[in-house]
Order: C-alpha cells, then sequence, then structure tokens
C-alpha cells in the first residue's frame, strides 16, 4: 500500500504530472509458469519456486512471533492482492499432502486473507543442508532469473545457508560488491519489486531509486519511469531537479504575521497543549501546523472537547 508522499518539494506536480496511475498494466504476479507440488513423480528442485494448496500448508507450532499486527497484516494483504506474493514463503515437507511453514507465516496469512488457493513456495529439505547450498548456487547459474529472484536466492544463501557475503561471492563466482547490490533491492518496496520481476523496470532505475529514502516518492518515480519511458539517465535528472527545488524554501509568514482566523486556531488548539504549538503558512496559502503534547492526558482532554463540540 502506498504511503502518503512527504516533503517533496513545491515542484513535485508540475514535474512529475498527475497522472501516473498504472494500475492498469501493473498484473499480479502469480507464478503460473511454476509447477504445482506432487504432481510430477520427479524429484523437486529445492532451488526452485513451486506452487502449494494452500490448505496442505500448516504454521511451524515453534513460531516464536505469537501475534500480528492486524492493520499491517491488511496492508499486506492488500499488497498481495494488487502485486501479488513477490518473496515467496519457505516449508519443509512433512508428509506427501502436508508441509510446514519455516519462514514467511506472516506472508501466508496475508494470503489466505486474499483467498489464495495456490502459495508460491520454497520447499526446503532441511536434513541436507549441502544439498540445499549447491541447488541454490546452481539456480544462481541460470539465465533467466529475474533481478529479484536472483536477490532471493543470495537471502536464501545467508539466513538458510549461513553463507557470507564474501563466502557467497566465492561460490557463485560474482564479486562481493554485485552481491551486495543485489540484496539491496529487497529493500524496495513491493509495488518497485513487482515491476524489477515483470521487467517493467530495469536494475538501473532501481539502483537510482534506491538512492531516495521516501518510500512513496520512490514509487511515484518508478510509475513515470514506466509511464514516460525514461531512460536511467533522465531519472537521474529528474531526481536532481526535485532535490533542487526542495532546497529552496518557499517564503514563509512567522507566527506572529499570520491572518487573525490563523492566531485563533493556535490560541483555541494551543490552552490543551500548554501552548506548545506553531504553524507556518506560506505565500500561496500552503503550510504547517506542529503540536508538542507532553502526556497521553493532554491527547484525551483535546479529543474530548473535539467530541464535545460535536466537530
Amino acid at each position: 500500500m502506498s504511503k502518503q508522499q512527504r516533503g517533496l518539494g513545491k515542484g513535485l506536480g508540475a514535474l512529475l504530472g498527475e497522472d501516473t496511475d498504472l494500475s492498469s498494466i501493473r498484473q499480479p504476479v502469480g507464478y503460473v509458469n511454476k509447477g504445482i507440488v506432487n504432481t510430477t513423480t520427479q524429484k523437486q528442485d529445492t532451488s526452485d519456486i513451486l506452487r502449494i494448496p494452500a490448505d496442505m500448508i500448516e504454521p511451524n507450532p515453534f513460531q516464536p512471533r505469537m501475534s500480528f499486527d492486524q492493520e499491517a497484516l491488511e496492508e499486506l494483504a492488500d499488497s498481495v492482492r494488487t502485486l501479488g506474493l513477490i518473496q515467496p514463503i519457505t516449508v519443509r515437507k512433512k508428509s506427501a499432502d502436508r508441509y510446514q511453514i519455516i519462514s514467511g507465516e506472516r506472508r501466508f496469512r496475508a494470503c489466505q486473507m486474499c483467498g489464495m488457493e495456490m502459495i508460491p513456495a520454497y520447499i526446503r529439505d532441511t536434513n541436507d543442508q549441502g544439498m540445499l547450498e549447491m541447488a541454490i548456487v546452481e539456480n544462481i547459474q541460470r539465465e533467466n532469473l529475474d533481478p529479484i529472484e536472483v536477490a532471493l536466492s543470495f537471502q536464501r544463501l545467508i539466513e538458510e545457508c549461513n553463507l557470507t557475503q564474501e563466502q557467497m561471492a566465492i561460490r557463485v563466482g560474482k564479486k562481493r560488491a554485485s552481491i551486495t547490490n543485489s540484496l539491496r533491492l529487497l529493500k524496495l518496496p513491493a509495488k518497485i519489486q513487482h515491476d524489477l520481476k515483470v521487467g517493467l523496470l530495469s536494475v538501473g532505475h532501481a539502483k537510482v531509486l534506491l538512492g531516495i529514502e521516501d518510500t512513496a516518492l520512490q514509487e511515484l518515480l518508478c510509475d513515470l519511469v514506466i509511464k514516460d519511458g525514461m531512460s536511467v539517465r533522465q531519472l537521474e535528472e529528474k531526481i536532481k531537479k526535485l532535490a533542487a527545488d526542495k532546497s529552496q524554501p518557499e517564503k514563509v509568514v512567522k507566527s506572529q504575521d499570520l491572518p487573525d482566523e490563523y492566531v485563533k486556531v493556535l490560541e483555541i488548539v494551543g490552552k490543551y497543549f500548554e501552548n506548545d504549538i506553531s504553524m507556518k503558512r506560506a505565500s500561496n496559502g500552503k503550510g504547517s501546523m506542529t503540536i508538542h503534547f507532553t502526556n497521553d492526558e493532554q491527547v484525551r482532554r483535546f479529543l474530548k472537547a473535539l467530541e464535545d463540540s460535536k466537530f
């Protein structure tokens, strides 16, 4: 779920444009090209992703997390519903038709909330560490992996095979910096990971977006790249323009020069917070109001005043 942009500068609308909604071309990842468990007599490759019927998967009884934030879970479910499950869960086979979650229970619950019948998953043979490592390394050598699949394979080597980045570099024949940059892709918002996975965005674009801290701005720029077919160089120039705009603050009217109605707001609201409140207003009418409170009681009193006034 996208967050509202914060502190993006007055020229954001002019530079990015208003219509950057790509929902019509951003389809959920379904892993329809992946096999389904128990549909073949051949040994299943533990390095690849398979689809498992949801009713064949059970939680791990040793899961250290006993409670899940419902709001965060609903946000994740919204993301899965829109983009698909970007990062598959990891399970181990208990019997012919039962699989137990090793990692990804939160993702599994979000998939259940979406009504997904097939869950993308890695199947780990927990009894053979060496074979798992060999399988993952061999999988990385394939040419048809997308950037997110490669990054997830590196992550699995770290988490499941206890390899350092230096050890991975030796195993897969890549520079350590290349592995580090690949792993950084997993820090991007789910929407951008989706676009990398399906080829709407290049790794070069993603590396540039990683230099931006604001996730909302990352997503807006990602949409703009796809909509306008921007090159990596053009994206870099766009970010430079945004940075230049942000470095030139608008002329702000000080509190003592605010219009009367603004001063009245400060007086009314301020009495509930010991007047620890400030307001800034630009010449075009835009601005911000900052309230500092010292305890929960102040907030409760202010809320009660609003409710009593039927505001």
